[in-house]
Order: structure tokens, then sequence, then C-alpha cells
């Protein structure tokens, strides 16, 4: 069993940076991390992602240039550094993890909050 807690999240404005964590328990090093946020009215969509290597990512475009994802798998941690922040990049910010053989990713954390003032 998979379990992840974000933190990191908080207040923060225009312009500013916020540095998200994941700690994961359980057996995550072969899979795919992912970050996702929702806002609200919004559906949630995947702001980045890493393999489980960290060689290979992918960022949203919308959030691309300003937002870094990266994991340390001694520490079973992924982050997401994120610079530049905006006030459309208010919600809340999910980690999720997919196995190796999964099309979804299948365990989800409980969200943390980043709101970002004008």
């Amino acid at each position: 069993q998979v379990q992840l807690v974000e933190s990191g999240g908080g207040l923060v404005q225009a312009g500013g940076s916020l540095r998200l964590s994941c700690a994961a328990s359980g057996r995550t090093l072969w899979y795919q991390m992912g970050w996702f946020r929702q806002a609200p009215g919004k559906e949630r969509e995947i702001v980045a992602s890493i393999s489980w290597s960290g060689e290979s990512t992918y960022a949203g475009a919308s959030v691309k240039g300003r937002f870094t994802i990266s994991r340390d798998n001694t520490k079973n941690t992924v982050y997401l550094q994120m610079n530049s922040l905006k006030p459309e990049d208010t919600a809340v910010y999910y980690c999720a993890a997919k196995a190796p053989s999964k099309a979804k990713y299948d365990y989800w954390g409980q969200g943390t909050q980043v709101t970002v003032s004008s």
C-alpha cells in the first residue's frame, strides 16, 4: 500500500515561490510520480510528472519554465519547485503515484492548498 502526504502549500504573493513536497510510504521506487492541481470550479489538471529514475520529466504548458519537478528516491520524496507564481496558480495541489504496469495514477495524497495573491 502506498501513502502520499503533501506539504509546503500556503499563501504567497504573485511573483513569489513555494516548494511542495510529497513524502511517500511504501514501494514507490519504480513508480512514475505526478503533481496535479484543481482550482474551484475547474477540472483537475496535470501540472508535472517525473519518471522513476528522474531522467524524464513533463511540465504542463501553463507552468513550463516556472515549475520544476524532482525526486529523491533515497528519501521517497517528490518535490515541486514553483517560481514566478501567478494568481491563476491558486489551487489544491495533489501528489499522485502510478505503478509501472498501470495506465492511470493509482494513489493520491490528500492535497495541499496553494493561494497566490495579486
